[in-house]
């Protein structure tokens, strides 16, 4: 090799090197466990002097340091995080624009373990973005921690297309490695951990439900903000409307890959045209269809297809008909179909009752990437 060539490849060797070390850099340290990293309290910093307040919000013995360190855990900090959206880093690799102590003594912050193909994190997403947009000016940040179920959940592009698809303008951090998740010692999704202005983590609710009890503990958390701050005003107490979940699923989420394939009793592939991988199933044929008997109101079904992918769809052999999600297209000819392509989940059966049924699915190209059935 010439002695340019070697300078120039010693150059871009460099510049690979120092960018992946850039790259690290700019990623949030992580503690020597899977503990994460603790945030620091706002009242180990501050004097504790006229704290007592009245019962209209002011603080009282029971909320000093001491107090709330036996009550409750001081919050995590986010880790390693792998992209944001909704802040001014967004689409880029600057330094992290959003950490959970830069507030601290200042705001209230709620963070929720999402990720975008589940189900009841979409039906969750309303009350979220309600939340934000009626106390966002009141002290109230949400942060939505978006650890993904599948590998298709940590591509940045399919994240941020799913973010402006919900509408959700608050932040949301992308947690690819768990990092975040782990230090939480979470295990659900969805998840909210609601944070007060000390730092302390004083409320957490799992799944769905419960979003009156969570927007009281929000309102009650920012009153108490209002106090600590001196700042004026009164928290509106009406809540938001819950919207009526009727869930009729006996069905148990379903699984194609073979990493979680204890739930497939009632999933057929009557051709041996389909291929078995960890997370999914993928055919190699047209026409090769997928057969799955059901007991719920709704089905949903996360797929994805490498080129737009036409399936049709039969409920117990037949079109569907008032059932049809909101997915399904009504073809000229009579057919009930889906048009497969963006890794994400698709509303097949919107049903009015639970029921018992045979669902068929037959694409009409290979490729298919079939991930789950999810049920409501």
């Amino acid at each position: 090799m010439s002695p340019p060539k070697i300078f120039i490849s010693s150059v871009l060797i460099l510049a690979v090197v120092s960018g992946i070390i850039y790259l690290n850099s700019q990623k949030a340290s992580r503690g020597s466990n899977d503990g994460g990293v603790s945030v620091t309290p706002r009242l180990s910093q501050v004097s504790e002097k006229n704290q007592t307040v009245s019962p209209e919000g002011k603080r009282d013995k029971e909320t000093t340091s001491i107090q709330k360190s036996k009550k409750y855990t001081l919050a995590k900090e986010i880790t390693t995080p792998d992209g944001f959206i909704n802040t001014s880093a967004t689409g880029s690799w600057q330094a992290p624009s959003i950490t959970i102590g830069e507030f601290v003594g200042k705001k209230v912050v709620l963070i929720d373990f999402w990720t975008y193909s589940c189900i009841n994190c979409q039906r969750t997403t309303p009350y979220l973005n309600a939340w934000y947009e009626k106390y966002k000016d009141q002290g109230l940040v949400i942060i939505g921690l978006h650890t993904p179920e599948f590998e298709f959940e940590k591509v940045y592009q399919n994240v941020l297309e799913a973010t402006q698809r919900l509408g959700i303008k608050y932040p949301v951090v992308l947690d690819n490695d768990y990092s975040t998740w782990n230090a939480y010692q979470n295990r659900f999704w969805p998840r909210k951990y609601l944070i007060d202005i000390d730092g302390y983590v004083i409320y957490d609710h799992i799944g769905e439900g419960g979003y009156e009890e969570t927007e009281q503990k929000i309102q009650a958390a920012l009153k108490e903000r209002m106090a600590v701050l001196g700042e004026n005003g009164a928290i509106n107490k009406a809540v938001t409307k819950e919207i009526p979940i009727q869930n009729g699923a006996k069905s148990p989420e379903t699984y194609f890959g073979s990493a979680r394939n204890d739930q497939q009793a009632n999933l057929l592939f009557p051709s041996d045209s389909w291929s078995i991988t960890p997370e999914f199933a993928q055919n190699s044929s047209p026409h090769a269809s997928i057969v799955y008997t059901y007991t719920a109101k709704d089905v949903f079904f996360v797929a994805e297809a490498g080129t737009e992918t036409m399936v049709e769809v039969l409920l117990d052999g037949q079109p569907l008909g008032s059932e049809a999600g909101a997915d399904i297209i009504k073809t000229s000819d009579g057919k009930s179909v889906v048009k497969i392509k963006e890794a994400r989940l698709y509303k097949i059966i919107q049903g009015h009752q639970s029921e018992t049924h045979t669902l068929k699915f037959i694409p009409q190209k290979s490729g298919l990437k079939a991930f789950t059935f999810t049920f409501g």
